[in-house]
């Protein structure tokens, strides 16, 4: 069988930069593991499949070590694939996913994607956390990721985590720190050791939760937002009350096929 791939730099205008996720066109879904071991193969943060649905697409999520319920970056590439590649004439899809219908649109050279919104409720350090990060944030926050607020950008950007001690905390995927920002209204980064991803480069779904909070600590609304990445990323965010918006810029890396 060969299946259509296509790398896209995604929450980026420029190849190397943003979030490198893998696109795979089919025609219906493959078996399970296939999809999961074209996602280890892959070796990338995310490996999206979709498939027609009508006039509409159903979309699944891959990391190198398992099925994801929600990823912003690589709907944002399916959304680049679709608009770019499959159905130029298009500036609107919706995927149908495990969690829920997203609507995703483009605007000029921008793609939007319009997710849920997952506010984080404040709770107590786990244990083990300050221990990984060695760092005391101002505060802690827990929806499907926790989420540790610095003072600074200087403390995010220095964070230097325990990745085996934050891979033992196990009642959530992932970890989001963030803070104000310099150049931007506020700042991030994304641990999920656990997913088979120390450090995510650009993190579409965490906004889920850092928009809320940030628009009502900010009193702004909408919001620009970097990713404190090596590679860096760049979005533009709008609280939308049960939803978020979150924007960016993709560019096409590799376009190929996979043998299975």
């Amino acid at each position: 069988m060969k299946i259509p791939l296509y790398q896209i730099d995604a929450f980026s205008s420029r190849v190397f930069g943003g979030n490198p996720a893998a696109v795979c066109p089919l025609d219906a879904w493959l078996p399970d593991a296939t999809m999961q071991s074209i996602g280890l193969e892959n070796n990338l943060s995310e490996t999206a499949f979709i498939v027609p649905q009508g006039s509409e697409y159903g979309i699944r999520w891959f990391t190198p070590a398992c099925e994801v319920d929600l990823c912003g970056h690589a709907t944002l590439a399916s959304g680049y694939a679709v608009f770019k590649i499959l159905e130029p004439s298009r500036t609107s899809v919706t995927f149908s996913s495990k969690s829920g219908p997203l609507q995703v649109s483009k605007l000029d050279e921008t793609v939007v994607l319009n997710f849920p919104a997952r506010p984080g409720v404040p709770c107590d350090p786990p244990a083990g956390l300050l221990e990984a990060i060695n760092v005391r944030p101002e505060t802690v926050l827990k929806a499907v990721d926790y989420m540790a607020v610095f003072k600074s950008e200087a403390e995010v950007r220095a964070l230097k985590p325990d990745m085996a001690k934050l891979a033992s905390i196990d009642d959530v995927r992932a970890f989001i720190c963030t803070a104000p920002g310099v150049d931007s209204d506020f700042v991030s980064r994304f641990f999920a050791p656990k997913q088979g991803i120390p450090e995510d480069p650009v993190t579409g779904s965490a906004h889920c939760t850092l928009i809320p909070y940030w628009s009502k600590r900010l009193g702004r609304n909408p919001l620009r937002a970097l990713q404190l990445s090596a590679r860096g990323g760049e979005l533009y965010c709008e609280d939308l009350g049960e939803r978020v918006g979150i924007a960016g810029r993709a560019a096409l890396y590799l376009e190929g096929a996979i043998h299975v």
